[in-house]
């Protein structure tokens, strides 16, 4: 019997399935999207006094709130119209909230090579390139759905990863260029003692910063789904536990996002520094809280926005990319590029 739990043990524990299903992948990214869902919810009605959504269970902080919003969502009939192209109207949400955490994958949250899932070598271009692959499925679904206002949703939604993923990708080149290396791991020990690229390089960070808040439709960039304009953007013909998962992978993606940025700018699991030998938990787990609470204090930062911030028309938001935020983080690399020449780091 006790061979039997070792080797359950063992396999839940196996760094890519642990990685990808557990933490920091699904079942963290949906815990944690879960407790933003109502911090974003609490502090939106705090700060704009909305006396509903603050007093709703105030016994339990409102979560009865979010109990009933998942019950509605998975009882809700989904509604699948004539019109649409049902395979894609129906997979390209799926897709989108699998490929959302697939990312996770190559986000290292300890500094032991046996907790790695894949080789780290090129770790930061593979994370990289996988968070670009979600936005073609909400294109996609908007597509799928033979309406114009999705296809307009989706049109924006197009407009704006054009400009912010190129933001975000050059952003966190310019970690990479003092370090010399794409390795994640390297990235987070050099900023041991405190040196996080988030103080020696602003730029850079802000750039990030901005570029996941637009690539994920947050505030003040919610433009895609802007209900006044274009009733739901690329969601408008869902319903239902499809809906659901099309606004839940908005967050995950900027869950796994707000990862990354922590490992690249933020310092990872620093201030630990677990030694070859620790064993599961001080060499993995306590790492792992470190980065995910980090994690989860930017996306509430980000979420705060949500009550302070008026939406961006979409305009305004393509010319504060391409004339504001890709030169701060051109800048930004370009400091990079100096601190590496000049072996600061």
């Amino acid at each position: 019997m006790a061979g039997v739990v070792d080797t359950i043990i063992s396999w839940i524990f196996w760094p890519p399935l642990f990685q990808l299903v557990i933490a920091p992948g699904l079942v963290a990214a949906l815990a944690i999207v879960i407790f933003i869902l109502w911090f974003e919810r609490k502090t939106a009605a705090r700060v704009q006094m909305r006396v509903g959504p603050y007093n709703v269970s105030p016994r339990l902080g409102g979560a009865l709130q979010l109990i009933a919003d998942l019950i509605r969502y998975s009882f809700q009939e989904p509604i699948i119209p004539k019109t649409v192209d049902t395979a894609a109207f129906i997979l390209a949400p799926l897709a989108m909230l699998v490929i959302s955490v697939v990312p996770t994958a190559a986000i290292p949250v300890s500094p032991l090579p046996w907790t790695w899932p894949i080789p780290m070598e090129h770790s930061l271009l593979v994370a990289l390139a996988l968070t670009t692959l979600s936005p073609v499925f909400l294109v996609a679904a908007g597509w799928a759905s033979n309406n114009k206002f999705s296809v307009i949703g989706s049109t924006r939604e197009a407009f704006m990863v054009t400009a912010y993923e190129l933001v975000f990708i050059i952003s966190l080149l310019a970690v990479a260029a003092p370090v010399h290396s794409y390795n994640l791991v390297e990235i987070v020990e050099a900023q041991a003692g405190w040196r996080m690229f988030a103080i020696l390089n602003p730029l850079a960070f802000l750039a990030a910063f901005i570029a996941i808040l637009m690539s994920t439709s947050g505030f003040p960039f919610e433009i895609p789904e802007s209900e006044h304009e274009v009733v739901a953007g690329p969601f408008t013909e869902y319903s239902g536990l499809l809906y659901g998962i099309d606004m839940g992978a908005a967050y995950i993606k900027r869950y796994v996002m707000s990862v990354l940025l922590t490992i690249a700018f933020l310092g990872g699991w620093k201030p630990l520094d677990p030694q070859p030998g620790a064993g599961l938990l001080a060499g993995y787990i306590a790492p792992l809280v470190v980065v995910l609470v980090k994690a989860t204090i930017v996306m509430a930062v980000m979420s705060f926005f949500r009550a302070v911030y008026g939406r961006y028309r979409l305009d305004q938001a393509v010319d504060l990319a391409w004339r504001v935020i890709l030169p701060m983080a051109l800048a930004g690399y370009a400091l990079g590029l100096i601190y590496g020449y000049l072996g600061v780091i």
